[in-house]
């Protein structure tokens, strides 16, 4: 094992990875790169579920020269027959004698089985090789396949006294462009984007990904425990994107069939006042929706922080203080400073004069 070489290597396979996110649906992203006497003979990705895997489009190109190669990729080659053939059986027929996986798939279905299937038909596997990097690009696959539920990651830019907006609702523009760019990556890479009724009515969002990079456009989902949503609403012009509107027993049921009527899927999530989060978060998992990106108000920001259901927290902070009560989380708030939410494994940047910041939420208080 050359660990220099090795790192080198998978490096590659990562950022080609790491270029499909948001392409992939429910599926993972994965890069292979295959080398042989020192020289790259192979590379792909995986580009879209239910086409070839990365491992497939790498050996592809390496063709002859993939005998007695080594195959660098992101994540443990699969076992399982699925919408398409196991890649640990392409890697054995085409004659690898050595793979480097960067993680191992937490998939029920694979979980170390494909590695054991390389090691028995001969073949050396290292495992391990950048690991960290390959769980954070799919940290929403990894909750995902384990649980059911998707991966939600709160965004939200404020000014530094934690304010989302003026005290008459204006919000436009607290964060910079730079900002504003990755937020819309951030869009591309969620297959769901979340709001409150509260924000739809204040703001008429569209809630849809402009970015270089042409892609399905995420659903919008909406939290409307009392179907207060108007019919003017740019989120119910379903040629745009699909929406998902989230509510509760109370709401009328007429409205509910004059939005189905419009190709509006709504759900029913709880008996009211409010719709049941963590009921909703199963339902939305149950509709093959991996990854939200919660873009909420300060009331449903609080309700999901409280609950417990935020995986992921990216704050944006501009150097303005502008007072009032639009807060980042509006919810009574923790009795004692050690229930407070910390965050783990940060990532900090500047962007000009914005501050990025993001971490893993842990939970103290649950």
């Amino acid at each position: 094992m050359n660990v220099i070489n090795d790192e080198f290597y998978m490096t590659l396979a990562l950022d080609l990875a790491e270029k499909a996110q948001g392409q992939t649906d429910i599926n993972p992203v994965v890069g292979c790169v295959v080398v042989k006497d020192g020289r790259i003979v192979g590379m792909g990705a995986h580009l879209q579920r239910g086409t070839g895997h990365a491992e497939v489009h790498a050996l592809n190109m390496a063709g002859d020269q993939a005998e007695g190669a080594t195959a660098y990729v992101t994540l443990e080659p699969c076992s399982h027959y699925g919408k398409t053939p196991p890649c640990s059986d392409r890697l054995i027929k085409e004659k690898v004698k050595s793979v480097v996986v960067a993680a191992v798939d937490p998939n029920p279905q694979v979980a170390g089985s494909g590695i054991e299937k390389l090691r028995s038909h001969g073949i050396e596997v290292v495992t391990g090789v950048l690991a960290k990097r390959s769980e954070r690009l799919n940290e929403t696959f990894n909750k995902y396949i384990t649980t059911g539920l998707p991966f939600v990651t709160l965004k939200t830019a404020s000014t530094l006294d934690g304010r989302l907006a003026s005290r008459t609702g204006d919000s436009k523009w607290i964060s910079n462009s730079d900002a504003r760019t990755i937020v819309h990556t951030m869009r591309h890479r969620h297959q769901g984007i979340m709001v409150g009724i509260g924000t739809v009515l204040a703001d008429d969002p569209e809630l849809t990904t402009r970015t270089e990079v042409t892609g399905v456009q995420p659903t919008r989902i909406v939290i409307d425990s009392q179907l207060r949503i108007p019919d003017t609403a740019k989120l119910l012009n379903t040629e745009v994107a699909p929406t998902i509107i989230v509510t509760t027993y109370q709401a009328n049921r007429d409205r509910i069939h004059e939005l189905q009527e419009r190709g509006i899927t709504v759900i029913i999530c709880g008996s009211g006042p409010y719709v049941d989060l963590p009921f909703a978060m199963k339902k939305l998992g149950e509709l093959e929706i991996s990854s939200i990106l919660l873009e909420g108000g300060g009331t449903l920001n609080g309700s999901m922080l409280e609950a417990g259901l935020i995986d992921r927290i990216t704050l944006f902070f501009a150097p303005k203080i502008i007072g009032g009560t639009l807060s980042t989380f509006a919810f009574d708030g923790f009795e004692k400073m050690n229930q407070a939410v910390t965050l783990d494994e940060l990532e900090i940047e500047t962007l000009e004069d914005n501050v990025y910041i993001s971490g893993l939420p842990r939970y103290h208080h649950l």
